[in-house]
Protein backbone atom coordinates (compact mmCIF):
# COMPACT_ATOMS: atom_id res chain seq x y z
CA UNK A 1 0.00 0.00 0.00
CA UNK A 2 1.09 3.63 -0.87
CA UNK A 3 1.38 6.36 1.93
CA UNK A 4 -1.27 8.05 0.60
CA UNK A 5 -3.64 4.76 1.23
CA UNK A 6 -2.28 4.37 4.57
CA UNK A 7 -2.84 7.87 5.85
CA UNK A 8 -6.79 7.42 4.72
CA UNK A 9 -5.83 9.78 1.48
CA UNK A 10 -6.56 8.27 -2.19
CA UNK A 11 -5.57 10.51 -5.34
CA UNK A 12 -9.63 10.92 -6.13
CA UNK A 13 -9.49 12.67 -2.26
CA UNK A 14 -6.35 14.70 -3.13
CA UNK A 15 -7.26 15.16 -6.60
CA UNK A 16 -11.06 16.48 -5.15
CA UNK A 17 -9.50 19.18 -2.76
CA UNK A 18 -7.21 20.81 -5.47
CA UNK A 19 -10.29 21.07 -8.27
CA UNK A 20 -12.23 22.42 -4.97
CA UNK A 21 -9.41 24.61 -4.41
CA UNK A 22 -9.12 26.02 -7.66
CA UNK A 23 -13.31 26.50 -7.70
CA UNK A 24 -12.71 28.89 -4.56
CA UNK A 25 -10.00 30.69 -6.27
CA UNK A 26 -11.78 31.71 -9.10
CA UNK A 27 -14.66 32.96 -6.89
CA UNK A 28 -12.03 35.33 -5.10
CA UNK A 29 -10.78 36.18 -8.40
CA UNK A 30 -13.96 37.37 -8.94
CA UNK A 31 -15.17 39.37 -6.14
CA UNK A 32 -11.17 40.95 -5.96
CA UNK A 33 -11.75 42.66 -9.75
CA UNK A 34 -15.38 43.43 -9.27
CA UNK A 35 -13.88 45.32 -5.87
CA UNK A 36 -11.00 47.49 -8.49
CA UNK A 37 -14.39 48.13 -10.63
CA UNK A 38 -16.17 49.58 -7.92
CA UNK A 39 -13.10 51.24 -6.23
CA UNK A 40 -12.07 53.11 -9.67
CA UNK A 41 -15.84 53.59 -10.14
CA UNK A 42 -15.92 55.45 -7.11
CA UNK A 43 -11.98 57.52 -7.74
CA UNK A 44 -13.82 58.73 -10.58
CA UNK A 45 -16.60 59.99 -8.83
CA UNK A 46 -14.23 61.81 -7.02
CA UNK A 47 -12.57 63.45 -9.97
CA UNK A 48 -16.08 64.16 -11.09
CA UNK A 49 -16.54 66.45 -8.44
CA UNK A 50 -13.88 68.36 -8.16
CA UNK A 51 -14.26 69.16 -11.81
CA UNK A 52 -17.62 70.69 -10.10
CA UNK A 53 -16.14 72.25 -7.76
CA UNK A 54 -13.60 73.77 -10.29
CA UNK A 55 -15.36 74.87 -13.46
CA UNK A 56 -18.28 77.35 -12.25
CA UNK A 57 -15.93 80.00 -11.78
CA UNK A 58 -12.90 79.28 -12.83
CA UNK A 59 -12.76 82.04 -15.83
CA UNK A 60 -14.07 84.60 -13.10
CA UNK A 61 -10.86 83.61 -10.70
CA UNK A 62 -8.25 83.72 -13.89
CA UNK A 63 -9.55 86.94 -15.52
CA UNK A 64 -9.43 88.57 -12.07
CA UNK A 65 -5.85 88.68 -12.77
CA UNK A 66 -5.89 89.86 -16.12
CA UNK A 67 -6.65 87.30 -18.44
CA UNK A 68 -9.06 87.51 -21.02
CA UNK A 69 -10.78 84.33 -20.84
CA UNK A 70 -13.94 84.55 -23.06
CA UNK A 71 -14.53 80.79 -23.41
CA UNK A 72 -14.24 77.76 -21.35
CA UNK A 73 -14.76 73.80 -22.70
CA UNK A 74 -15.03 70.89 -19.94
CA UNK A 75 -13.70 67.47 -20.57
CA UNK A 76 -12.18 67.88 -24.12
CA UNK A 77 -10.58 65.06 -26.62
CA UNK A 78 -7.41 66.37 -28.81
CA UNK A 79 -7.37 63.61 -31.79
CA UNK A 80 -4.85 62.89 -34.05
CA UNK A 81 -5.79 64.03 -37.29
CA UNK A 82 -5.27 60.75 -39.29
CA UNK A 83 -5.37 58.06 -37.44
CA UNK A 84 -8.41 59.48 -34.83
CA UNK A 85 -6.86 57.98 -31.93
CA UNK A 86 -7.38 59.73 -28.47
CA UNK A 87 -3.65 62.03 -28.11
CA UNK A 88 -4.59 63.82 -24.78
CA UNK A 89 -7.31 64.75 -22.97
CA UNK A 90 -7.94 68.22 -20.66
CA UNK A 91 -10.23 68.87 -18.22
CA UNK A 92 -10.78 72.20 -18.55
CA UNK A 93 -9.78 74.40 -21.71
CA UNK A 94 -10.09 78.49 -21.09
CA UNK A 95 -9.78 80.41 -24.54
CA UNK A 96 -8.78 83.62 -25.41
CA UNK A 97 -7.74 85.06 -28.52
CA UNK A 98 -4.11 84.86 -27.99
CA UNK A 99 -3.87 82.44 -25.18
CA UNK A 100 -5.19 78.81 -24.33
CA UNK A 101 -4.96 77.44 -21.01
CA UNK A 102 -5.63 73.64 -19.86
CA UNK A 103 -6.45 72.61 -16.47
CA UNK A 104 -5.97 69.48 -14.93
CA UNK A 105 -8.34 68.81 -12.48
CA UNK A 106 -7.69 66.14 -9.76
CA UNK A 107 -9.56 65.50 -6.23
CA UNK A 108 -5.78 65.01 -5.18
CA UNK A 109 -3.02 65.86 -7.31
CA UNK A 110 0.55 64.33 -6.96
CA UNK A 111 4.17 64.77 -8.55
CA UNK A 112 3.04 62.59 -11.10
CA UNK A 113 0.18 64.27 -12.06
CA UNK A 114 1.86 67.49 -12.44
CA UNK A 115 4.79 65.53 -14.73
CA UNK A 116 1.96 63.91 -17.23
CA UNK A 117 0.09 67.45 -17.59
CA UNK A 118 3.50 68.47 -18.25
CA UNK A 119 3.95 66.08 -20.71
CA UNK A 120 0.00 66.80 -22.11
CA UNK A 121 0.97 70.45 -22.48
CA UNK A 122 3.75 69.35 -25.12
CA UNK A 123 0.86 67.29 -26.85
CA UNK A 124 -1.39 70.36 -27.06
CA UNK A 125 1.67 72.76 -28.40
CA UNK A 126 2.58 70.19 -31.28
CA UNK A 127 -1.22 69.77 -32.46
CA UNK A 128 -1.53 73.12 -32.17
CA UNK A 129 1.44 73.41 -34.23
CA UNK A 130 0.46 70.94 -36.84
CA UNK A 131 -2.72 73.60 -37.18
CA UNK A 132 -0.77 76.72 -37.48
CA UNK A 133 -2.59 78.05 -34.22
CA UNK A 134 -0.19 80.85 -32.87
CA UNK A 135 -1.59 81.38 -29.66
CA UNK A 136 0.29 80.80 -26.46
CA UNK A 137 -0.51 77.85 -24.27
CA UNK A 138 -0.09 77.92 -20.52
CA UNK A 139 -1.10 74.98 -17.83
CA UNK A 140 -3.03 74.45 -14.39
CA UNK A 141 -3.37 72.10 -11.33
CA UNK A 142 -6.98 72.26 -9.86
CA UNK A 143 -7.31 70.08 -6.71
CA UNK A 144 -9.18 69.64 -3.61
CA UNK A 145 -6.41 68.85 -1.56
CA UNK A 146 -2.96 70.29 -2.31
CA UNK A 147 0.38 68.99 0.20
CA UNK A 148 2.46 71.69 -0.10
CA UNK A 149 5.40 69.65 -1.68
CA UNK A 150 2.90 69.37 -4.79
CA UNK A 151 1.43 72.62 -5.05
CA UNK A 152 5.16 74.23 -4.90
CA UNK A 153 6.31 71.56 -7.31
CA UNK A 154 3.67 72.54 -9.66
CA UNK A 155 4.63 76.00 -9.58
CA UNK A 156 8.39 75.69 -9.73
CA UNK A 157 7.06 74.14 -13.42
CA UNK A 158 5.42 76.69 -14.17
CA UNK A 159 1.63 75.62 -13.72
CA UNK A 160 -0.63 77.57 -12.09
CA UNK A 161 -2.37 75.95 -8.73
CA UNK A 162 -6.11 76.24 -8.10
CA UNK A 163 -7.13 74.14 -4.75
CA UNK A 164 -9.93 74.32 -2.71
CA UNK A 165 -10.72 76.97 -0.04
CA UNK A 166 -13.51 75.97 2.00
CA UNK A 167 -16.93 75.92 -0.65
CA UNK A 168 -14.66 77.44 -3.64
CA UNK A 169 -11.46 77.35 -5.55
CA UNK A 170 -8.82 79.62 -5.28
CA UNK A 171 -5.62 81.00 -7.45
CA UNK A 172 -2.48 82.37 -5.59
CA UNK A 173 -0.31 83.21 -7.60
CA UNK A 174 2.83 83.69 -5.81
CA UNK A 175 5.35 86.49 -5.59
CA UNK A 176 8.25 85.92 -7.83
CA UNK A 177 6.29 83.11 -10.25
CA UNK A 178 6.70 82.44 -13.84
CA UNK A 179 4.36 80.65 -16.09
CA UNK A 180 5.48 78.22 -18.46
CA UNK A 181 4.36 78.90 -21.43
CA UNK A 182 4.32 76.55 -25.02
CA UNK A 183 4.60 78.71 -27.67
CA UNK A 184 4.46 78.14 -31.10
CA UNK A 185 7.79 76.83 -33.11
CA UNK A 186 6.75 77.03 -36.68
Amino acid sequence: MSELQTEGLTFEKVWASIQEVSERQKETDRIIKENARQIGKLGNRFGELAEHLVAPGIMDKFNAFGFRFTRNSLDTVFKDPETRNTLAEVDIILESGDLVMAVEVKSKPRDQDVDMHLARMEVLRSLADARRDERNYRGAIAGAILTDETRSYAQKAGLYVLEQSGDTMKLAIPDGFVPREWTASF
